[in-house]
């Protein structure tokens, strides 16, 4: 459904009209495409406090698109590496260095502060670094004109590569405000970075059309071959889905008890299964007073305990392949809450428990990383059936004062699934603008 009230920002009256009457002036966001991969323009590279990382980090930005330049006049990205920051007064240095260009970072700009993991044993350097997240947050709320503002906390620069080339380019548009903790990876190499998951076989369950069909699309996109599946119901667009991206049309009810085992049986003959996503997820929306047993269960059923079934089946049967990855989808609801929402919140809920509690012993028993995406308003068919006032305060209440769109949770999604994304575990990235709520 299009959005008017961003298309009316967009031209001369509407700019006027809207800045005298202090309404939001949200920008058009530029996202991925053939034509238009990368962010292009200038990066600016800042320092603040010793860093151990600046000549790995030229090289990687050199590899984005982007120009490093050392005093552009309009910045397409700035990156200020504060790893080193170990104290409070070392915090005076991220004001000295941003506080002189921020201003000047062009419409859909990026900013990026690089953070070190916070150290256990040293308040100090705890404070600080945990002071970085503050910062952020609060400035991804300022920027405004479609930028946006992320910390990502590395050990290595080498294993962030993978969320730099994201967070850098039109793949992360609606991502804005989060805080992306990378640890150690081993090391990847040969990656064609145009095309990340090639030959690597992907299930996408709920993927007849929304969020899910654009999932398949992304991933395909970059390689993959993608088995989509959704409930038999849906089969007719489940095998256009399929067919359009030269995928496995897999039609299966996921709540039930052998679901797992069927999964496993019908990847058997691609040698099994390297990327998981969990998108498949219904609502019965009523207030708690209001709800019947059934339109609880189901909600359930469906979004939290299948995930938890068919993963632990893929999983144990060897299915999910060593390397493997597993996205789920979450949300916003599931972290703020949402009146009529108790079954949807509650289950959203316990997909990042699922992903925080799993994502260790994945790893480390299997070789599978385990995250989430958590979705904010996203424009599909079901929320252009919401109430319109309801509808707007969605789009507006985020800092970039608009809805996302299936594809932002796609390329969210496809970033996580990569093999160079093996450093981000156990972690829920908000694809939300930065919603007002809950983040």
């Amino acid at each position: 459904m299009a959005d008017r009230y961003l298309n009316f920002t967009g031209t001369a009256p509407g700019r006027f009209l809207t800045r005298k009457l202090g309404l939001p002036q949200p920008s058009a966001l530029r996202r991925w495409s053939a034509e238009h991969p990368y962010l292009e323009g200038e990066l600016l590279h800042l320092t603040a406090g010793a860093s151990p990382h600046g000549a790995e980090l030229t090289e990687i930005f050199a590899r984005t698109g982007l120009t490093s330049t050392p005093n552009p006049t309009h910045p397409t990205a700035v990156v200020l590496d504060a790893t080193g920051i170990s104290d409070t007064p070392g915090l005076a240095e991220v004001h000295a260095a941003l506080h002189p260009v921020v201003r000047s970072v062009a419409e859909n700009g990026r900013v990026v502060v690089l953070g070190a993991p916070v150290s256990p044993s040293d308040h100090h350097q705890a404070a600080a670094q945990q002071a970085l997240e503050g910062f952020v947050r609060s400035l991804g709320k300022e920027l405004g004109r479609g930028r946006t503002a992320s910390l990502v906390r590395m050990g290595s620069a080498g294993a962030a590569e993978s969320t730099l080339r994201f967070l850098l380019s039109p793949r992360s548009a609606y991502v804005s405000g989060q805080v992306i903790e990378v640890g150690e990876a081993d090391p990847t190499t040969s990656i064609d970075w145009d095309r990340p998951l090639s030959g690597r076989t992907a299930l996408v369950t709920g993927a007849a059309r929304g969020i899910g069909e654009a999932v398949a699309e992304v991933l395909a996109r970059d390689g993959a071959h993608v088995v989509v599946l959704d409930v038999p119901s849906a089969q007719q667009d489940l095998v256009r889905v399929a067919d359009r991206l030269k995928g496995t049309a897999l039609p299966l009810d996921i709540t039930a008890d052998d679901a797992g085992e069927r999964m496993a049986a019908a990847l058997a003959d691609r040698g099994g299964l390297d990327i998981l996503i969990h998108n498949a997820g219904i609502t019965r929306d009523r207030k708690l007073a209001n709800m019947a047993a059934d339109r609880w269960n189901a909600v359930l059923d469906v979004n939290l305990t299948s995930v938890l079934r068919t993963t632990d089946a893929l999983l144990k049967s060897g299915t999910l392949k060593r390397g493997g990855r597993v996205v789920a989808t979450a949300s916003i609801a599931g972290i703020a809450g949402n009146v009529g929402q108790t079954n949807y919140g509650a289950s959203k809920a316990g997909i990042i428990g699922l992903v925080r509690a799993l994502a260790p012993g994945a790893l480390a028993e299997y070789g599978v990383t385990v995250n989430a995406v958590a979705p904010g308003f996203i424009e599909t068919k079901m929320t252009a059936a919401v109430p319109l006032f309801i509808r707007e305060a969605g789009r507006r209440m985020n800092s970039l004062g608009q809805g996302g769109l299936p594809v932002d949770v796609a390329e969210t999604t496809a970033w996580l699934a990569g093999d160079a994304s093996g450093g981000v575990n156990g972690s829920v990235i908000r694809v939300c603008g930065q919603s007002l709520l809950g983040s």
